[in-house]
């Protein structure tokens, strides 16, 4: 299998706000609806902070970067739209970074 790329998100949630940001965010919600529409989405992961409750992650896997900022281009308006109906959830949130899956090498011992 290639690499993937992956870009991942942190979300410090308002209190009170935790049921719908999981319900936007996770892996059958509004956000994941959405990038469904682009060619190369893969999943996402939403992952909860045990040490913060109101701290989340959210893993996006493309095929590849070419594929999220095609995407991008295409839905920027829908994209928009969403970031903004959500912005009331969520207190902060950072992107911690770009990523490409490592992929082993079968032939090596």
């Amino acid at each position: 299998m290639p690499s993937q790329y992956v870009y991942i998100w942190a979300f410090q949630v308002k209190p009170g706000c935790e049921a719908r940001f999981e319900h936007i965010y996770g892996p059958q919600g509004a956000w994941v609806e959405l990038f469904r529409k682009g060619p190369g989405y893969l999943r996402t992961e939403l992952i909860k902070d045990l040490a913060m409750p109101n701290r989340y992650l959210t893993i996006d896997y493309w095929q590849d970067e070419a594929s999220n900022q095609l995407f991008r281009r295409q839905f920027a308006q829908e994209f928009s739209k969403l970031d903004r109906h959500c912005e009331g959830l969520t207190e902060s949130e950072e992107l911690l970074g770009n990523f490409l899956t490592l992929v082993e090498d079968s032939g090596r011992d």
